[in-house]
């Protein structure tokens, strides 16, 4: 690159304002409140599809809701059945999230192939850039929805899964406008599919450290999340013998407590009691009923593990010895995965011919590549956050090392070689 301009068409650095521009537009599509909350088939989830479809044919792409919640964007030659790399990441967020964490890696893809469009570059393969409807897992107790969908790995019973409201994920897609009988059709042929890619914010402080905009991942974490039901018996807070109380909440808060132990005092084991519910939750009421959910992550399956037996022998033992009864549900369950080897030397190349640094590391959270990894090779490139924070409102990267990330993902599709 000149100091100048460039061979894109695109003057230096005008990749980034714009990358920065268009999250910032989309970041609108938010419940009113702190950060962005935009959960899987809600009215703000529906109404920045347009705009996604906007930028999906500015980049040459035709786009298309499927019968999952994904808005998906084909090339012409994906469209008529040519083997494709696929890219993408989710357009949902946590409540109040930032605007960066999946909405980068929807954004940031359709800027490089609007780009290339711009240079003349026609890609000699499909290419196809997903929207996933769902990732994040906030509004029904399942996840990776959209991904899992591709891949091919739907079941029933995530259909059924409800939300707070009692509406199940089925009732959801229906009312949304999709079609979720047929979501084995959406399906993609592992044959004709070269790959997947995702660009995503590191949600770590490692690249902010060794001061580099961008970091090629190795590997996706193991993530499992359980719900855990304590049932005690409501009574007048006023009038009951504290001797004779069977406060659910009580044992509730002894278990958090003892997990948190366990968290801290194991390596390479991380979790969190992310969201609880009280009933009748009254403040002159006995609690009779509390859930909780365990998120546990771990590199590590046998770490993993061992975090889950104890987090059982917990609930067990607390519940038992408050006369409680309990039940605890596994929700959600993903081993770790590897990136390709062959994604990661390309992602390498990419970076030295824009004269970034190589750098590769592992993700602590998980992505949508844990389940298109069913389908097909995964590849991950980071982009440098601001103190490694996410899942915040202040979550935040730099218009350069946008512009720096959309350059190397524009050197890899243009010698893309799979295997």
């Amino acid at each position: 690159m000149t100091n100048n301009a460039d061979h894109t068409g695109f003057s230096k650095g005008k990749l980034g304002q714009i990358l920065i521009k268009r999250l910032d537009e989309a970041a609108l599509f938010s419940e009113p409140g702190p950060g962005v909350t935009r959960l899987f088939c809600s009215p703000e989830h529906r109404n920045i599809l347009p705009l996604i479809s906007h930028w999906m044919e500015q980049a040459g792409l035709t786009p298309e809701l499927d019968a999952a919640g994904n808005l998906v964007g084909r090339c012409p030659k994906a469209q008529a059945g040519g083997k494709t790399f696929i890219m993408g990441s989710h357009q949902d967020s946590v409540i109040e999230g930032g605007k960066y964490d999946g909405m980068l890696g929807v954004a940031l893809p359709l800027l490089a192939l609007e780009a290339l469009r711009h240079e003349g570059i026609t890609l000699p393969y499909g290419v196809e850039v997903v929207a996933f409807g769902d990732e994040e897992g906030v509004r029904f107790p399942t996840t990776l929805v959209g991904s899992k969908a591709l891949a091919g790995s739907i079941t029933p019973n995530q259909l059924e899964a409800r939300d707070t409201q009692g509406i199940s994920l089925k009732e959801a897609l229906i009312t949304f406008g999709c079609s979720p009988e047929n979501i084995p059709a959406i399906a993609r042929d592992p044959v004709n599919t070269l790959g997947f890619l995702e660009v995503h914010i590191e949600q770590g402080p490692i690249l902010e450290q060794s001061d580099h905009a961008v970091g090629i991942v190795t590997a996706l974490t193991g993530i499992e999340r359980h719900q855990v039901t304590l049932i005690g018996k409501a009574g007048h807070a006023g009038t009951t013998p504290m001797s004779m109380r069977h406060d659910a909440l009580v044992g509730a808060a002894e278990m958090v407590l003892a997990i948190d132990s366990v968290l801290q005092g194991t390596d390479d084991l991380v979790g969190v009691v992310g969201k609880l519910d009280i009933h009748p939750n009254a403040v002159n009421v006995i609690p009779a009923l509390v859930t909780f959910t365990v998120e546990l992550r771990s590199p590590e399956a046998a770490i993993r593990h061992q975090g889950r037996d104890a987090v059982e022998a917990i609930v067990k033992e607390v519940a038992t010895r408050r006369e409680l009864a309990f039940d605890m549900e596994n929700t959600y369950s993903a081993d770790a995965v590897a990136c390709a080897d062959w994604i990661m030397q390309s992602l390498e190349e990419a970076c030295t011919q824009v004269d970034q640094p190589v750098e590769r590391l592992f993700s602590g959270a998980g992505h949508d590549g844990l389940a298109m990894q069913a389908l097909t090779d995964i590849g991950m490139l980071f982009v440098r956050c601001k103190a490694g924070l996410s899942h915040h409102p202040d979550e935040t990267i730099t218009a350069n090392d946008g512009e720096t990330a959309t350059r190397v993902l524009m050197a890899f599709l243009k010698q893309l070689t799979p295997p």
